[in-house]
């Protein structure tokens, strides 16, 4: 049994967004990520990539067969990728011109603009049968992963089997029970023996449950105080919306705050340890611009930075003011997370001493979405695919939705990240992403714009039953679905 959250109330039909994050599970993807986040097959045996970038050609195992006995065709892979494509679901196949079988084995994706990025495509969208694909599929999955649904009982669990037609490694546990508990309810079942693996929040992992084991595994699971980056102008989202803050539109307070953080003390404070400190949104990847780095917890240099910018304490209340405007403003964060309540909280401890008044309100995303592009938020991110940075960064994706929520704008930026897009390879967009973040004189990292205040990446934080082993995870993503089970079909059973 696990209590590790991450029910997904859409269901499990890829083609809306079921798996994005990685590991759908009942369904398999052409290609995946090992446990050392490089690229490997799955699906597919092979796939090379036009000169122009265009087409890509994927052949795939002739094994695979769905839950349902019958065979995994090139023309159900060239159905996914298109529905998921007319979908407007969460799944990022804006590139895709069409996907066309070639025949029974062999799949081309033709592009309308060469994409670095599309590779996760392969690596995350999970195929579906053309044949059994309906209004009715998210909740009753066919696929060609290691497991199927058994029952699903929403809002309180799941149970699914290993798929006996699996192509792959034999599932060495043959039947998961997904419980759907909140926090603490999961780790009372813990201790009372109820359940083999439970996520828990970094600040009980410090406790002790007998008969298991901490599992403290690196994640690229962010958070970060994005800032509205306008000045309030009036101007509004398609839905009406405010944007922008006459605050945090100012560089100075969006610099101080990033120095004067310590964010060395926010991992071993909030996190209890269990974390590291994050100067942007891709720490520990590849394509992170390690010079883009800050020597943070310096309130000297913030208090510096906002007298330079013309900011003053003049009436001596401990806030500076700025032609009679006083640097305050309002950080948001869901009411239903206490991590994020807790980094908020000690935030604006850290930035009362350089001047600067945060207020701290906990609320319903319902209630969030309507103010995220005029208030600082506490947002959580975190990928395998260098895509994110793209849609928090780009003027383009700032729609009034949660990509670039603050409308942060900067035609350099701009253009380094559509050079990364465009660039033939994952490979070969490295030096672009890179650039973006930090070239040397600008970017959008703290040295530069200083777009976002990053503050820490998690550690996930699991309890595991000692008899069972769950392999060597691979560093996972933001918290969605179940990154713990992207090795799930190496796990094993180690007692009698």
């Amino acid at each position: 049994m696990l209590a590790i959250g991450g029910e997904s109330e859409e269901g499990f039909d890829p083609t809306l967004g079921w798996g994005r994050y990685g590991s759908p599970l009942f369904q398999s993807t052409l290609l995946r990520r090992d446990e050392n986040l490089e690229i490997v097959n799955d699906l597919a045996t092979g796939y090379t990539v036009s000169q122009d970038g265009l087409t890509w050609t994927v052949t795939l195992r002739k094994d695979a067969v769905f839950s349902d006995g019958k065979p995994v065709t090139a023309a159900d892979v060239a159905y996914t990728f298109n529905q998921a494509a007319r979908s407007g679901g969460l799944v990022d196949l804006t590139a895709l011109k069409e996907a066309v079988a070639i025949d029974t084995h062999t799949v081309e994706l033709r592009l309308q603009k060469p994409q670095s990025t599309f590779v996760n495509r392969l690596i995350t969208l999970g195929i579906v049968p053309q044949h059994a694909h309906g209004p009715d599929y998210a909740r009753k999955p066919i696929g060609s992963g290691p497991y199927r649904l058994v029952q699903w009982d929403e809002g309180q669990q799941l149970i699914v089997e290993a798929n006996p037609l699996y192509y792959g490694q034999t599932p060495g546990i043959r039947r998961l029970v997904f419980l759907f508990l909140e926090e603490d309810a999961a780790f009372a079942a813990a201790r009372a023996g109820q359940v083999h693996v439970v996520s828990v929040p970094q600040s009980l992992a410090k406790q002790t449950v007998k008969g298991m084991k901490l599992h403290a595994i690196p994640s690229v699971d962010n958070r970060g105080l994005m800032f509205p980056f306008p000045p309030k102008t009036g101007a509004t989202t398609p839905k009406g919306y405010p944007i922008g803050n006459d605050v945090t539109s100012d560089l100075a307070i969006r610099k101080a705050v990033n120095f004067a953080i310590d964010r060395q003390a926010l991992v071993d404070g909030v996190l209890e340890g269990y974390g590291s400190p994050a100067y942007g949104p891709v720490s520990g990847l590849p394509w992170e611009e390690p010079t883009a780095k800050i020597e943070d917890n310096n309130p000297d240099l913030a208090r510096q930075i906002l007298a330079e910018g013309g900011w003053s304490d003049e009436d001596g209340d401990g806030v500076v003011e700025k032609n009679g405007l006083r640097a305050e403003f309002t950080v948001l964060y869901p009411a239903n997370d206490s991590i994020r309540q807790a980094l908020a909280l000690a935030v604006a401890e850290m930035l009362r001493p350089v001047g600067i008044r945060v207020n701290v309100e906990g609320k319903s995303w319902d209630d969030i979405i309507p103010l995220m592009h005029s208030n600082v938020v506490l947002f959580g991110w975190g990928s395998h695919d260098p895509t994110e940075m793209y849609n928090l960064y780009h003027s383009k994706a700032a729609q009034g939705g949660f990509f670039n929520a603050g409308y942060y704008a900067n035609p350099f930026v701009d253009r380094m990240l559509d050079l990364a897009m465009e660039a033939p390879s994952e490979a070969e967009a490295i030096p672009f992403w890179r650039a973006a973040q930090w070239d040397g004189k600008q970017g959008f990292t703290a040295k530069g714009d200083a777009a976002w205040a990053w503050l820490v990446n998690l550690d996930h934080t699991y309890f595991v039953h000692e008899c069972l082993d769950i392999g060597q995870p691979q560093v996972q993503p933001h918290g969605h679905g179940w990154p713990i089970t992207a090795n799930i079909t190496r796990w094993k059973w180690t007692c009698n």
